[in-house]
């Protein structure tokens, strides 16, 4: 039996109870409505729960996810969605530069280089808990992290508890790399470079919708993202597709496809912000939008060239409510990298500080441990994809921002170790456009022409 992930009613409730206690609303009489009903909690990793339940406990799954939509939030006032008023909480917005400022089509592919590697490194230990990662490295020789996860040496009884991941294995380990195997994490930035250049830095949040419809195939969506095309093919239009039964919109899925944006507004990162705005809400609201914003600004201040990694980091934090959840995140996330000499330690400190509170892909703890790993390692490119990595949750979302932002830092595709970037070959596999196949070389001078539209 076909159980499609991410969509089901019964799957989404339980994670729409957790998303309703974390903005501010009050589920708990629904969710023993729910309880009381025999309901299953949401999945722990999986997209969807094993069996299918009755139509009674469907039926009632999707009155209840309306009824949480109805239920005011506290936070409202501190955690707004529209551009405006998140410009109206943010004092120190950044102006929009009086000179051009400029990125070169090296430096980019660095940044696809780096998004890719990144990537690449932490997708056969994505799903797995904090602790599994740091078993699995340090049986292979390879903790703290400073190359890609092997199986070599491993222990069967290990494996055979934490196995890697099922779809990135095969492709992934030091062993199997040929090439950039496909992911979402960078079939969202080629879908962002059709986007521009088929509308410009100008387009329009239902550009989003029909460059989505056009270009991406249903079943390389999840979470926030595959919630959002269900609502466009049933009808729905934007912002409408972000809210409408979809309980991981302040999930990481915003926060991967914010590349572009910051990557094509050289030292404009207001502008770059707005961009990423426009993309987020079609599925994402709140913090997911703030996390896009963030990274998106991070990026096009690192893109000059110009900027340490702290004056990234800081400038990104200007285009973020200062009272929402993913700022106060960022900024406990920035002191604890300044504290601990050891990353081990920081990342420890963080999974205390989210542990039962937030799931494993959402936007908050994700954010704030890219940006932790960006600031314990100084920008340094291979210790922030390490860190990144070492430090679980998204593992191969959050080695991807990571490498970007530190591949932009770096400047030049030669100041990136042959080791990582050899086993790429120069060739990314995708289903999006007809990208499949094509060099970063080729995906960078793509992009830097985008960067020249007026």
């Amino acid at each position: 039996m076909l159980r499609l992930t991410w969509v089901q009613p019964e799957d989404l409730i339980g994670h729409e109870l957790c998303q309703a206690a974390q903005d501010g609303r009050q589920p708990k009489a629904v969710a023993a409505r729910w309880r009381a009903a025999g309901g299953p909690q949401a999945p722990a990793t999986a997209g969807a729960s094993p069996t299918p339940v009755s139509r009674y406990l469907r039926g009632l799954a999707e009155d209840l996810l309306d009824e949480l939509a109805d239920l005011p939030s506290t936070l409202a006032d501190d955690e707004p969605t529209g551009l405006d008023r998140i410009q109206a909480a943010c004092p120190d917005w950044p102006e929009h530069p009086v000179t051009p400022t400029t990125t070169t089509p090296q430096r980019l592919e660095a940044a696809w280089l780096g998004r890719a590697t990144g990537c690449l490194l932490g997708k056969p230990v994505e799903k797995l808990p904090l602790d599994a990662v740091r078993r699995l490295a340090r049986s292979a020789g390879n903790w703290p992290i400073t190359t890609y996860f092997t199986a070599r040496g491993v222990p069967e009884e290990l494996l055979e508890e934490h196995p890697w991941n099922r779809r990135s294995a095969a492709t992934s380990l030091a062993e199997n790399i040929d090439g950039m195997p496909e992911d979402d994490d960078l079939n969202y930035p080629l879908l962002n470079l059709v986007l521009l250049q088929r509308h410009g830095r100008d387009f329009t949040t239902t550009d989003v919708a029909r460059t989505w419809l056009d270009e991406l195939p249903a079943g390389r969506t999840f979470t926030a993202e595959r919630v959002a095309y269900r609502n466009l093919l049933c009808g729905l239009e934007p912002p409408h597709t972000a809210r409408h039964r979809n309980p991981f919109r302040e999930w990481i899925g915003a926060l991967i496809r914010a590349d572009v944006h910051g990557w094509t507004n050289p030292g404009r990162p207001a502008a770059a912000a707005g961009q990423a705005h426009r993309d987020a809400t079609l599925s994402h609201t709140a913090n997911g939008v703030y996390a896009a914003m963030f990274t998106a600004a991070v990026i096009a201040t690192a893109a000059t060239g110009a900027h340490d990694v702290h004056s990234c980091l800081r400038t990104g934090l200007t285009v973020v409510p200062p009272r929402s959840r993913l700022a106060r995140a960022v900024r406990q996330a920035l002191r604890l990298a300044h504290e601990h000499a050891d990353f081990d330690t920081v990342v420890d400190e963080l999974h205390a500080l989210h542990a039962g509170t937030h799931h494993w892909v959402h936007a908050v703890p994700n954010t704030a441990l890219i940006a932790a790993a960006l600031t314990h390692a100084d920008g340094d490119f291979a210790g922030s994809i390490c860190r990144a990595v070492s430090g679980g949750w998204d593992t191969d979302s959050n080695g991807a921002t990571a490498g970007s932002i530190a591949g932009l830092l770096a400047g030049h595709p030669a100041a990136l170790p042959g080791r990582w970037t050899a086993p790429l070959k120069n060739r990314l596999s995708t289903s999006v456009g007809d990208f499949n196949g094509t060099g970063f070389d080729t995906l960078a001078h793509l992009t830097h022409r985008e960067t020249l539209r007026p």
